[in-house]
């Protein structure tokens, strides 16, 4: 029994901090691709790696927490090639996010700020 826990607990824990604040930020966005939420995560939470954020997006997709809503290719010259594709997720039911009204605050002060910052 006590050898059977042991195995359990090996790998990295299904819980997560990152993954928790990326359902908090798809909570109040509805939908989002990778690169924004990494810029939204970086405002509202603080530094996290790129590269941490698409692993929480594949592992939230894997435990059903995400879903990819849709996957757009968009033409341009970019430096890997002629295409960028961006995958856009959201929520699942069995998602469950704090509402947490401080984030939901500060998203909005964010988007007015940057709707602001457009119009000049």
């Amino acid at each position: 029994m006590n050898q059977q826990k042991r195995f359990l607990q090996r790998g990295r824990p299904l819980k997560s901090k990152i993954r928790e604040n990326i359902t908090q930020l798809l909570y109040y966005l509805k939908a989002s691709d990778g690169y924004s939420l990494y810029k939204w995560y970086l405002e509202l939470f603080g530094k996290v790696n790129i590269r941490s954020i698409y692993y929480h997006l594949k592992k939230g997709c894997e435990i059903g927490i995400f879903r990819v809503k849709e996957i757009k290719q968009e033409k341009g010259d970019y430096s890997w090639g002629d295409y960028s594709k961006k995958v856009k997720y959201e929520l699942t039911s069995k998602a469950t996010p704090k509402q947490d009204k401080r984030i939901k605050n500060k998203i909005s002060n964010i988007k007015k700020k940057r709707k602001k910052n457009s119009l000049i």
